[in-house]
């Protein structure tokens, strides 16, 4: 079947208006949230119900096409990129199913924006917990396929800890149900096993999020410090103390100096080398007692000043800081690196310091701005990619702050999946034996892997794999 027969096919189901043929009109989805790759759809098409999704992905089926399921774009590992394929967008599947405050859960589609979710279930008294920095953008169907986290998961756990069930179609158009509204499962975990498949498994029609009540104090505080080592061993000290903080944040000087130069600037002390953001919530007595504790610790360890915000647009405002960091960048250049790497906390001081030679050898400017709280790290790296001599530079750099995470006992990925840009480096954290375990969990799904196919795992660790994606080398792959 020719394209132009699939695309009328697909357009008798959703409509003439929602299958995208032309390359204008293909090109802003390109690229998502990490601009170093592009890769061209064949066509796209967007379904508006839970019936046509359905009929498209069984009309895909009928018709061997491959296909890659696409929230918002707001991913950061080239993850949800159609390579001379279908791309499935499902950003119209946007309804708020329903909103059950007495269980404190909710049933949405996966379009739905998890700050929109917020929105309504905050007059509740709950929300939804997990809130990447792209909470204003990002879908809850993108969240489930990277298993995405943000600053409160070090609290609140990543989205897996808060989906308790998902009805999805199967690439070949079978309809199940993972999990359970109850939270009860029998048998093997297959909620969590599609929890994080990257979009290789499936496509969710409707997923049963679990809501958290608000915390009745929230404190949120800002200590400064002129060390970069300080800020790194005071993070171990909060943890070690036996408090555990919503959030622990941190960020360099680099970054604290484009957030405040930039119009998201939140107040940051801008000759600080470092700041930590530490929100604790709980009971209120409970939370004014880990205050002090925090703040004496922050202090001892070498802080300049330790600020506690006294409303919540003053809150608010540190926030903002932290979670639009990564916009500000683009002040400093027309394209960035961002990696994903997790590293033991304890190690935190000794890997920012490799981070700061590996910098200075290739000639690169590395903004850090992460989750300290479990080591999950954001090397970032502000680029021009048409500069062919600057983005080896930057390539030679990102791979050996790669390898410099795993070799201290880390792993590849924290939060953001590994996509395109993680491909090359899963081979150093896996064996040949723990590949094809993957690939042979993935063909359970998906037998004719036609679903986002090359990627996740390397294509020659599957046995049979017939697809050859083309693959372009990009600033933040392994050579």
């Amino acid at each position: 079947m020719t394209s132009e027969q699939l695309a009328n096919d697909l357009a008798g189901i959703v409509g003439e208006r929602f299958v995208l043929r032309g390359p204008s009109e293909l090109l802003v989805y390109g690229s998502d949230g990490l601009p170093g790759y592009r890769r061209k759809p064949r066509l796209a098409v967007f379904p508006g119900t839970r019936d046509e999704t359905i009929a498209v992905v069984r009309r895909l089926a009928a018709s061997g096409a491959p296909f890659v399921p696409r929230g918002a774009g707001t991913g950061l590992s080239g993850g949800a990129l159609a390579d001379d394929v279908v791309l499935l967008g499902l950003h119209r599947l946007k309804r708020v199913i329903s909103i059950d405050a007495e269980n404190r859960r909710a049933t949405v589609e996966p379009g739905v924006v998890n700050l929109a979710l917020n929105k309504l279930a905050g007059p509740l008294g709950l929300l939804y917990a997990p809130d990447p920095s792209s909470e204003a953008a990002c879908t809850i169907g993108g969240n489930i396929a990277e298993n995405a986290g943000g600053p409160h998961c070090l609290k609140y756990g990543v989205t897996l800890n808060h989906i308790l069930a998902i009805t999805a179609v199967l690439p070949d158009g079978e309809i199940v149900t993972l999990g359970s509204d109850s939270g009860e499962r029998d048998g093997y975990d297959l909620l969590g096993a599609f929890i994080g498949s990257e979009g290789c498994f499936g496509v969710a029609l409707d997923v049963t999020v679990k809501l958290t009540r608000k915390p009745p104090a929230v404190r949120t505080m800002l200590a400064d410090f002129m060390s970069v080592d300080e800020a790194a061993h005071v993070t171990s000290a909060i943890v070690a103390s036996g408090i555990v903080p919503a959030a622990l944040e941190f960020m360099d000087g680099a970054t604290i100096r484009v957030v405040e130069s930039s119009i998201y600037a939140a107040g940051y002390p801008a000759d600080a080398q470092a700041v930590l953001l530490i929100e604790l919530d709980g009971l209120a007595a409970g939370v004014e007692a880990d205050v002090s504790v925090v703040r004496d610790l922050c202090m001892k360890g070498g802080a300049r000043e330790v600020r506690v915000a006294g409303n919540d647009a003053e809150r608010l405002r540190l926030w903002q800081g932290r979670k639009k960091a990564f916009g500000a960048m683009g002040r400093l250049a027309p394209h960035l690196v961002v990696q994903d790497a997790v590293i033991p906390r304890t190690r935190l001081a000794e890997i920012l310091g490799t981070i700061s030679r590996i910098a200075t050898s290739h000639q690169v400017l590395v903004c850090n701005v992460f989750h300290a709280g479990d080591g999950n790290l954001h090397p970032n790296i502000p680029y021009n990619a048409d500069d062919p001599g600057e983005s080896e530079r930057v390539h030679q750099a990102m791979s050996e702050i790669m390898r410099a995470c795993v070799d201290a006992g880390g792993s590849i990925t924290g939060e953001h999946g590994v996509g395109l840009d993680k491909l090359n480096y899963i081979e150093l954290i896996f064996s040949p034996d723990s590949l094809d375990a993957m690939c042979r969990l993935r063909d359970a799904f998906d037998p004719s892997r036609r679903a986002n196919p090359g990627k996740v795992v390397p294509v020659h660790s599957c046995k049979e794999w017939k697809a050859t994606p083309s693959a372009t080398r990009h600033p933040g792959a392994a050579s």
